[in-house]
């Protein structure tokens, strides 16, 4: 029996369920609507897009690089707790999402979750949903990065699972960009070098600088090259070959490179939740809210 897309939209409606387990549970029933919410109810799979208001700020960082070492990817899985973060299941499946990209290429995260998860069977999106129900938490696959080395070398480095960071240099050796790797995680580097810096941003910081200089009542020319000095530090903080390498500020990361004879390609930087308003939660409140029922 043909499922219209009608059919999927009522059943979403009603179950909160994803679109493709909705439809799923309709070809497993032959249309029958009434049929596809009990079977879904049974496996708990409509209780699961119902937690998905609840905000998902924990979870992994998973990393996976191609054999030859020449391409990797990072993706971004939330949890809303650090202890499901920490289940082998959720683990495995941020681990399967990472392979998944890097053998398929998605566009973009929506396309990562029609597809087949490691080539099994599931979708992305459909075991997305079997942990939600079966853990009891909203989970959602929120980004990835893809970094290619061009024929050079890639180094990651993983702090803890909650900061993922890749490499990708020319010249050098994958200890090298490991090492690199670990000042992004540390030092996090808002681009590689000034010409990488958005105008906006550094036009935004000068306007700063610029009112904090008139207000010393110094003349004009010195204003000029206070504003100047100012810069050329804020440059030098926030881009990652201005910065002083973390296991010798001694030098900056530039300086490396040029010792090394290496060139740093692309760099690639994740941290769990990101980004993401947290919920304050208030445990009395949160007690007394149950008891009320």
């Amino acid at each position: 029996m043909a499922i219209t897309a009608s059919q999927v939209k009522e059943l979403r409606e009603r179950t909160g369920a994803g679109m493709m387990e909705c439809k799923k549970a309709l070809v497993e029933t032959d249309g029958d609507l009434d049929a596809a919410i009990d079977m879904m109810r049974k496996s708990g799979l409509a209780k699961a897009d119902k937690k998905a208001s609840r905000v998902a700020a924990e979870g992994i960082v998973a990393i996976s690089i191609s054999e030859d070492g020449s391409r990797g990817v990072m993706v971004e899985v939330n949890s809303e707790t650090d202890f499901v973060a920490k289940n082998d299941e959720f683990v495995e499946f941020a681990s399967q999402a990472a392979a998944t990209v890097l053998a398929n290429s998605p566009a973009d995260v929506a396309a990562l979750n029609e597809m087949s998860l490691n080539g099994g069977s599931n979708s992305v999106e459909g075991r997305r949903q079997e942990l939600i129900a079966k853990l009891g938490e909203n989970m959602t696959v929120r980004r990835f990065s893809v970094v290619d080395s061009q024929g050079g070398v890639i180094g990651f480095y993983s702090h803890g699972g909650r900061i993922g960071v890749m490499t990708a240099l020319q010249g050098g050796d994958a200890v090298l960009a490991k090492d690199i790797s670990m000042h992004v995680a540390a030092s996090k580097p808002v681009a590689l070098s000034e010409d990488d810096i958005p105008a906006e941003v550094l036009e935004k910081e000068k306007e700063v600088f610029i009112a904090q200089a008139q207000e010393s009542g110094k003349p004009a020319e010195i204003i000029e090259k206070m504003i100047v000095g100012r810069m050329k530090k804020f440059v030098n903080e926030i881009t990652l070959l201005g910065q002083p390498f973390v296991k010798d500020p001694d030098q900056t990361v530039a300086k490396l490179m040029d010792s090394n004879s290496a060139k740093i390609l692309q760099f690639s930087r994740l941290e769990v939740g990101e980004g993401i308003e947290k919920k304050e939660e208030n445990f009395a409140d949160e007690v007394m809210a149950q008891v009320k029922g």
